[in-house]
């Protein structure tokens, strides 16, 4: 991953830069986005160039041993750490037995996010985890000698979704790190960080691309004519991620509107029996995704409340999900519109801490019902 495979985000790449010419190196940087932004990708660049032998101004060389190594993602002071599926059966329980994994998944891919993942592990049902044996890993390879690079790097995607003993051990390292080790942790939920690791690390915010830079990017690397590509850049909100889910009329998101079309007009014609088969169908997709599309129903009421208004500039709707808001927006209104959300991010909430899906996802329909008819 170099500077240049990232899309915008120029004040942060010659902020990052400036750090590393100057040798003013934080040695825990936390950089958080909300998802599509660029961040894993920025930190993974930023690692590349303290090491590489002879950078730019603007990048690494993609010459010297050390890009090359970084090149195959096995640089021996190069570490991951990110979540995982524990199979004791298969031998898989920490992050270096899926390393063979994360570094295909990696490789031409830098954008992508923790569904993406899942799928390549095959997660089921099962919620992915930083387990607290990881913490013995960390602290083993953060003790061993420098190779050959001017520094280590400890690369930690997701730290939000530590075992909190392994959190702890690796507040101990941040407070007293080994010389020239830099560990760079990459967030999407920043505020379930552990709060004293938090306070311990210099915070990168990764705002979201710009319209135009989005747009540019789409026109070029996704060959869209530049009319698509601006309302593409519009949708996306910021995400890469969202805007190429969006040309490619995404399978994961038409699953999560038929289904929450389903939910509606249970709720609305009080169907007891279509609220159980839901709450069925739903309980059977896995915990990840579960949360993935119980944020889609906030982000979908929260659209249709201001579908209302017929303000294009603040809609965030692909054609299909537009097509349906025609007729289900003025079912969201002002008496009703911050208790639908407040249950769907409740819903999510107990998802998290593993309540029984199909109880969380029935009595969220029959509290729909209450809400619905306002």
């Amino acid at each position: 991953m170099y500077f240049k495979d990232i899309i915008g985000q120029q004040d942060i790449k010659r902020r990052l830069i400036e750090s590393a010419q100057k040798k003013v190196v934080p040695h825990a940087q936390l950089f958080c986005e909300q998802g599509g932004a660029g961040a894993y990708p920025l930190a993974l660049a930023y690692g590349r160039y303290l090491n590489c032998s002879h950078p730019s101004d603007t990048d690494a060389c993609g010459e010297c041993p050390s890009c090359i190594k970084f090149d195959a993602l096995a640089h021996p002071d190069l570490h991951f750490v990110f979540p995982i599926i524990s199979r004791k059966e298969k031998k898989k329980e920490v992050c270096d037995d899926y390393l063979p994994e994360w570094r295909d998944f990696l490789k031409g891919r830098p954008y992508f996010s923790l569904d993406n993942w899942l799928e390549v592990m095959d997660a089921g049902n099962s919620q992915a985890t930083i387990y607290a044996k990881e913490s013995e890993e960390i602290i083993r390879k953060l003790n061993l000698k420098i190779y050959e690079a001017a520094y280590r790097i400890l690369l930690v995607w997701l730290p939000e979704k530590m075992h909190p003993s392994c959190a702890n051990k690796l507040l101990k390292i941040i407070e007293e790190p080994p010389t020239n080790t830099i560990i760079l942790m990459v967030s999407e939920e920043p505020d379930m960080v552990l709060g004293t690791i938090l306070s311990r690390a210099q915070r990168v915010n990764v705002r979201g691309i710009s319209r135009e830079e989005m747009t540019e990017a789409l026109v070029n690397r996704e060959m869209l004519e530049p009319e698509q590509a601006k309302e593409v850049a519009h949708l996306s909100e910021g995400s890469y991620l969202k805007a190429l889910e969006l040309i490619n009329v995404n399978e994961e998101n038409a699953y999560y509107l038929e289904r929450f079309k389903d939910m509606m007009r249970n709720s609305w014609a009080r169907n007891v029996k279509g609220m159980k088969v839901l709450a069925d169908t739903l309980a059977g997709i896995g915990r990840e995704r579960q949360k993935s599309f119980l944020s889609y129903c906030q982000h979908l009421i929260r659209e249709n409340f201001m579908y209302r208004f017929q303000t294009n500039d603040l809609n965030y709707m692909n054609r299909q999900e537009a097509d349906f808001a025609v007729k289900f927006s003025p079912f969201v209104n002002e008496r009703n519109v911050f208790d639908l959300m407040d249950e769907l991010a409740k819903a999510e909430r107990h998802i998290a801490q593993n309540v029984n899906a199909k109880m969380v996802f029935f009595d969220l329909s029959l509290r729909i019902t209450v809400f619905i008819r306002r």
